[in-house]
């Protein structure tokens, strides 16, 4: 099933949305993309099919993303972004649900499921954001975030093929997932106006001079809902005793491992991936 392209306004700003499916017995997944230049599409666009034949799935574009408005006033936290989506579900008349998120994305659903565990029935968390005290290295990140220059630079240069291909191969350690559409797809993206705003506004808040401002590790053992972590063994971003840390601390969780998978283990690895949240969320 094709996932439909729709969209809504909250508070405001307009929301771009993918839907598909239709299982009212069912609680709808809510899928969230990464930072970046991620969208809804770029993360979930060719999964979002193959999840809806058992449920209602809902992939947005935050504010700042994709084709969803890209406001320069917005806080752009992940305490914005989980409001976003409770709103979001709100507009639906959605009040429990599933969720998964990649990077920026998990770290969102560890909001939700922190500060509203009643709302959130099973997480999924793709090489997530919010473990980490610090990024490898920090204190360059920490520079290079502050630096207009710079930062403005890194998304110009992903107007490039060649430069796109570059920065995906620090993500995607799996060849056969670093295809030509998939470089096409990024291009798109970081040609589209106002591209990285949002993801630096996100990173001065988050990168702070000698750590990470969000680090949910020490709250894991709060988490409510069963949850499902997915990592690709091959992440430099995220490493992996991370994940098998955090999942040790959450009281019903599952990890699940890519051998030899990046950052972005839902595309290098879509049907496994598949499986496991199918059998996950059965």
């Amino acid at each position: 099933m094709q996932p439909i392209s729709r969209t809504l306004t909250l508070a405001g700003v307009r929301i771009r949305y993918l839907a598909a499916g239709d299982d009212p017995a069912r609680p709808p997944l809510m899928l969230l993309h990464g930072g970046g230049t991620d969208s809804a599409m770029l993360s979930w666009g060719g999964l979002i099919g193959p999840l809806s034949q058992r449920r209602r799935v809902y992939a947005p574009d935050m504010p700042g993303y994709g084709d969803s408005d890209r406001p320069a006033a917005a806080p752009y936290t992940l305490d914005y972004f989980a409001d976003v989506v409770l709103r979001f579900a709100d507009s639906l008349g959605i009040d429990c649900f599933d969720v998964a998120g990649i990077s920026m994305g998990g770290g969102i659903s560890l909001t939700l499921a922190l500060s509203q565990p009643e709302r959130i029935r099973r997480m999924i968390l793709v090489d997530t954001y919010g473990l980490q005290t610090t990024y490898p290295p920090h204190f360059a990140s920490y520079l290079l975030v502050r630096i207009p220059f710079l930062t403005d630079l890194t998304y110009l240069t992903t107007r490039n093929r060649a430069m796109a291909r570059a920065t995906l191969g620090q993500l995607i350690k799996t060849p056969s997932a670093l295809t030509e559409d998939l470089v096409d797809e990024i291009v798109g993206e970081a040609r589209k106006p106002r591209t990285g705003k949002a993801f630096n506004a996100f990173q001065k808040h988050e990168v702070l001079r000698d750590r990470l401002r969000t680090n949910y590790m020490p709250r894991l053992d709060q988490v409510t809902a069963p949850t499902l972590i997915v990592h690709g063994s091959a992440d430099t971003l995220v490493p992996l005793n991370l994940a098998k840390e955090a999942c040790w601390l959450i009281p019903d969780c599952r990890l699940v491992v890519f051998e030899g998978a990046g950052h972005w283990a839902q595309r290098e690895r879509p049907g496994e991936f598949i499986a496991a949240v199918e059998e996950f969320l059965a």
